[in-house]
């Protein structure tokens, strides 16, 4: 892996995250509790970076939840918010059929695999063609950080950083599946060095 700087930031809030809903790969936009963790995020980062964030390439997820928050950081940083360009690699995980549910109506609804989920959440599948498990995601999410070659700022999803503090980070399944994803929060990491830290 490159030894190269990289921040990522998880997407700010939507009203299915303050719902507890599996989001997965639906369009849902921010929520003004969202689009405030953007531009505080981006002034954070701003902070960080002073002078050389033109020395960085911005990516983000092509979902509008991702980009919104992306132009939003890169507007509190005084950049135009629209030179930043989108991976498909770092969408985050399909939950497949449950997407839209909370884990309480699942729970009622589909209780042994909703129990089995619990147990290998990792590499559980959940039911629909579409859907993967975080270890599927973590295929791709890879095959993008091989492919970073120069300092970058990044704006993904929760089960992208997940499978990224896996990657880097070393953490176990069983500690990335279930370890948390603030969204008001930034992530340092250099791949190369097998670094990776909140801000």
């Amino acid at each position: 892996m490159a030894d190269v700087q990289l921040y990522v930031i998880r997407h700010g809030q939507t009203d299915w995250n303050a719902d507890g809903r599996m989001q997965g790969q639906q369009d849902i936009p921010l929520n003004d509790t969202g689009r405030g963790q953007a531009t505080q995020n981006g002034e954070t980062l701003k902070s960080i970076l002073g002078d050389s964030a033109h020395l960085y390439d911005f990516v983000a997820s092509p979902l509008s939840r991702t980009r919104e928050t992306m132009e939003r950081i890169r507007r509190a940083m005084g950049l135009d918010p629209l030179a930043y360009r989108t991976d498909e690699r770092i969408v985050e995980v399909s939950f497949g059929d449950w997407e839209g549910y909370t884990l309480a109506e699942l729970a009622k609804l589909y209780p042994e695999r909703a129990a089995e989920r619990e147990h290998v959440k990792w590499d559980f599948i959940p039911p629909g063609a579409t859907a993967e498990s975080y270890e599927i995601l973590s295929w791709r999410v890879g095959a993008w950080l091989a492919s970073v070659e120069r300092p970058t700022v990044c704006v993904c999803h929760g089960g992208v950083i997940r499978t990224l503090f896996r990657l880097v980070g070393h953490l176990s399944t069983e500690e990335a599946a279930m370890m948390e994803t603030p969204q008001d929060r930034i992530v340092s990491l250099n791949p190369g060095k097998g670094q990776i830290s909140w801000i």
